[in-house]
């Protein structure tokens, strides 16, 4: 069997919907016509991709990291298709929360200059790979440690800097009223509020002789959701100056880290081949960080 497009969205249903019945009702075909397009699929791929073993379907790890590919080749092909495609081809930027800080704009700018007939479109999405291995994004800004697809060699990454780490302080607290730099172990006394879908800081960040337990973290899955939990007071956050830069708000103060490692800046992007102009954005911005003039 020759493995088609019909099958890939075929998965990408059951996945999200977690059920092959639902899967069914939403793409309007019979549930055994479905089973059978999934049973083709992992037949061609030699492997199984969904536990079918109990009541709620489960992706088997395999089938994880194959909704991922799956999900990117989808997305590729609904772009190639797109009646506007042969028009244009923007070149996407994700980033989960600050882009490149202060540098964003230069950035913007220069490639703007430089190539007047390729958009650079700059994306929010709020993911652990800021929607690269959706597809929804072409290139990727990300902060700390790299994820491990590229390890794996599905992703390529480019070093751009190191950002020193930063501590978020509600405007009327005992720290933010002090000038100077902030201990990890004074953020410690204080409820940490944690970004667990997109954002960099976890309590590992943390030495263990002082580290947070579970229970005095606040668990929020965004960036705005993160600002207001500090604003309303009772608890600290952590993260890098750009956070400082791009998201201002009059309830948190930024103070620096004084004991925490910097944190590495890179670009990644898929291995497989993708848009022409990815050097040239990584190129460009290597340049404006280096150029003291953007600072």
């Amino acid at each position: 069997m020759t493995a088609e497009l019909r099958h890939l969205r075929a998965f990408l249903a059951i996945a999200e919907e977690g059920s092959v019945t639902r899967a069914a009702a939403r793409l309007r075909v019979s549930q055994p016509a479905l089973s059978r397009t999934l049973r083709q699929l992992e037949q061609h791929l030699g492997v199984r991709l969904a536990d079918r073993s109990t009541h709620h379907l489960e992706l088997t790890p395999e089938g994880r990291v194959f909704r991922d590919r799956a999900r990117a080749a989808v997305a590729a092909v609904d772009e190639a298709l797109d009646p506007a495609g042969p028009r244009v081809w923007p070149l996407r930027l994700g980033h989960p929360w600050s882009a490149l800080g202060r540098s964003t704009t230069p950035l913007l700018r220069r490639w703007r200059e430089e190539h007047p007939d390729t958009p650079l479109e700059l994306r929010r999405v709020d993911d652990r790979t800021a929607g690269l291995l959706r597809g929804e994004v072409d290139v990727a800004l990300l902060r700390g440690e790299l994820p491990p697809e590229a390890a794996t060699g599905e992703l390529r990454s480019q070093w751009l800097l190191d950002e020193p780490r930063i501590a978020a302080l509600p405007a009327d607290s005992e720290l933010a009223a002090r000038e100077g730099p902030v201990t990890l172990a004074e953020l410690a006394r204080h409820p940490i509020v944690i970004n667990t879908v997109s954002g960099l800081t976890s309590l590992s960040l943390w030495p263990e002789e002082i580290r947070p337990g579970p229970a005095s973290t606040v668990r929020v899955a965004n960036t705005d959701d993160w600002l207001f939990a500090i604003a309303a007071g009772g608890a600290v956050g952590a993260s890098v100056a750009s956070t400082a830069d791009m998201h201002a708000h009059p309830g948190v103060v930024y103070r620096p880290l004084a004991d925490a490692a910097d944190a590495p800046v890179h670009l990644l992007w898929r291995a497989v081949p993708g848009h022409p102009l990815i050097p040239d954005l990584v190129r460009t911005a290597r340049q404006v960080l280096s150029d003291p003039g953007t600072d």
